[in-house]
């Protein structure tokens, strides 16, 4: 036996910790906006920022210098502390399972911010046992602590034994909230010649068919990630789960970060991290569905009230299976407007 049987899978796993939820709940997190927890200045913009994105994430691991990780520690409790974050999620990305910091970053953060913390980001994600360890331990840490909701869980793929075991990491838990693709540790764990962080690569394409000798051959770059999206999104869907883009980590290229999104978006994800202030309005409008896709969505819908059936729209048949997709559209449409009073309008919700 390698999991738990159905009807221990939502049983809690510490004696007094909270029962795990059988459904997600429902939030808009078009973007994943890092911030890093261990400078004031930082800090002190986190209220503005509570109303432009749709999720505040107080980052502990890569990009913060060792010297800095129990100040960045400490910062993300203040935030937690200092903050009313509304229908705003509150993340926190920890340490990896193997670095000297992760254990203290758990401890410290379910015991002193427990109440505020939304989703635990947990880097480097391997296989179902990481998942495992961390689940336990954050029961017991939960029922030392009192709190009355679980902490929920989001792995990042970026080893290439995580992607081999993304299936078994996404339903590892009833804790799991999501998993996130991380191009840049993923292209190092497999061996990718390319010190790009996320997006394309210009030497990775294709060449048309040579037609005449000696002429000129078009070119077409290509989409490194396009089969670990693929099946990093299949492995979500199946469980129940969200997928994420992670960083695209050019941000002066808004144009690239912006196709990126919409390539993620098309794809199936979620959201996206946003690194810069400048991506949270690419993440919005990119994981924001078209209004005209919403209006004809809307029509399909009324057009088969009960999903049953075929019509004609405009001369395109529509049936069950298109029923399915105008529904996604819709459903996500109503969650954004429920958030957003313009785009509520621009929907006609």
């Amino acid at each position: 036996m390698t999991q738990r049987t159905p009807r221990g899978f939502f049983r809690p796993l510490a004696q007094g910790a909270p029962t795990p939820l059988r459904e997600l709940p429902v939030r808009v997190e078009r973007m994943v906006h890092f911030v890093p927890p261990h400078l004031p200045k930082v800090r002190a913009k986190i209220p503005e920022l509570i109303g432009e994105a749709d999720v505040i994430l107080a980052n502990l691991e890569d990009a913060i210098p060792a010297d800095a990780k129990e100040a960045a520690r400490e910062g993300a409790i203040a935030i937690a502390r200092d903050n009313d974050f509304g229908s705003t999620g509150f993340w926190v990305r920890v340490n990896a399972l193997n670095a000297p910091w992760h254990l203290d970053d758990l401890t410290a953060l379910v015991r002193d911010a427990g109440d505020k913390i939304d989703v635990i980001m947990a880097p480097k994600i391997d296989g179902p046992w990481d998942i495992h360890y961390l689940d336990q331990l954050l029961a017991q840490l939960e029922a030392k602590a009192g709190l009355a909701r679980p902490i929920l869980l989001h792995a990042i793929l970026e080893t290439a034994e995580g992607v081999a075991n993304v299936e078994a990491i996404a339903a590892a838990s009833p804790r799991m909230q999501g998993i996130s693709l991380g191009p840049a540790d993923l292209a190092a764990s497999r061996g990718m010649k390319t010190t790009r962080v996320g997006g394309g690569h210009p030497g990775y394409a294709v060449l048309a068919d040579d037609g005449e000798a000696g002429g000129s051959r078009p070119r077409f770059q290509q989409d490194l990630w396009h089969y670990t999206f693929a099946k990093m999104v299949d492995a979500c869907q199946r469980a129940g789960i969200k997928a994420f883009y992670g960083p695209f980590g050019d941000i002066a290229d808004l144009a690239a970060c912006e196709q990126q999104f919409r390539n993620a978006f098309l794809m199936g994800c979620a959201g996206a991290w946003s690194l810069h202030p400048n991506q949270i309005a690419i993440a919005k409008k990119v994981f924001s569905p078209d209004p005209a896709e919403v209006a004809m969505a809307k029509r399909i819908l009324e057009a088969i009230p009960d999903g049953a059936g075929v019509v004609m729209l405009d001369g395109k048949m529509q049936d069950d299976a298109t029923w399915k997709q105008a529904k996604v559209m819709v459903d996500l449409a109503r969650q954004i407007a429920a958030k957003d009073a313009e785009m509520a309008k621009v929907y006609g919700f």
